[in-house]
């Protein structure tokens, strides 16, 4: 069977925590789609891992077994990623959006004349994945909108702040507004990022800042293309204030939005270990010091 390393993490997760609840905060995912992913290495193995109880979740014999194990095997495979990069002497960045990255572009551009020998590439991530490729470990590090699962098991540097608003049809009662109230939006259906996304998805919802208000889901989304054809067709969808310079389409607007809070964006890396090698180093220290200019 060939295992995503994901599951196997969130399979650690459940294991330390002992609950499905424990687990899926500290990962920031929500606690059906945690329960839908132990479910499927089950079903993968086709071995029960848990014993479900009103108490909490306790390791089988086969649960224990693999739990012995997954650590290490993580570790490995870490260091196998880390170890085959320095290698090749490619660093990777992973992001999910444009606007996000801004004059990242720059810098990198000025770290390769500066170190020709070194190859960085860009790794554009969907939203089902919102740590931007760190959770799976297929990048080095990682422009990210907070918050995001997994955060609090990396190291995450906050860089700056930028205001959301909202994208409607072009055709929407509200479009022709220079500003739109948050509460006048409550009844819209709203594109939102998949289940597994977590709090990601709930931040992206204002979930929170509808003082009780349920969410109408109108559109599940995980690509900008598929985001904006959404909204053309009647949804609409919070959205940083830089979606405004990076995706259009015709049928969209962006107006801006009073009554909720602004979107932050972050740097992350892994924790306690070295990812590339001083090379690494010195490009996020170049990012971190371009985009908390801009």
């Amino acid at each position: 069977m060939d295992v995503d390393t994901r599951l196997l993490r969130y399979f650690t997760a459940v294991a330390e925590e002992g609950s499905l609840t424990g687990a899926a905060q500290k990962l920031f995912v929500s606690q059906p789609a945690l329960t839908k992913q132990i479910r499927r290495l089950e079903d993968g193995l086709g071995v029960p891992l848990f014993a479900r109880s009103r108490s909490g979740m306790v390791l089988t014999e086969a649960g224990r077994e693999l739990a012995a194990r997954v650590p290490a095997l993580l570790e490995g495979w870490d260091q196998a990623v880390e170890a085959t990069g320095r290698a090749a002497r490619v660093l990777r960045l992973g992001f999910l959006d444009a606007g996000a990255v801004g004059a990242v572009h720059e810098v990198i551009a000025e770290f390769r004349q500066a170190q020709p020998e070194w190859r960085v590439e860009l790794r554009q991530f969907d939203w089902s994945d919102a740590s931007a490729g760190l959770a799976r470990g297929e990048v080095d590090a990682a422009v990210v909108r907070l918050p995001f699962p997994g955060q609090e098991g990396l190291n995450v540097r906050e860089l700056f702040v930028e205001e959301r608003g909202v994208l409607m049809p072009a055709r929407h009662p509200l479009a022709d507004s220079e500003t739109v109230e948050f509460r006048e939006l409550w009844d819209e259906p709203f594109v939102a990022a998949g289940a597994e996304s977590g709090a990601w998805r709930e931040h992206w919802l204002a979930a929170q800042e509808r003082e009780g208000h349920p969410v109408r889901v109108g559109a599940v989304t995980s690509r900008p293309d598929e985001w904006l054809a959404a909204v053309a067709s009647g949804c609409v969808a919070l959205a940083p204030a830089s979606a405004a310079r990076f995706y259009s389409h015709p049928d969209v607007v962006f107006r801006p939005v009073r009554g909720i809070s602004p979107s932050r964006v972050g740097l992350a890396r892994p924790r306690g270990r070295r990812p590339a090698e001083a090379a690494l180093d010195e490009l996020l220290a170049a990012i971190a010091r371009r985009l908390s200019r801009s």
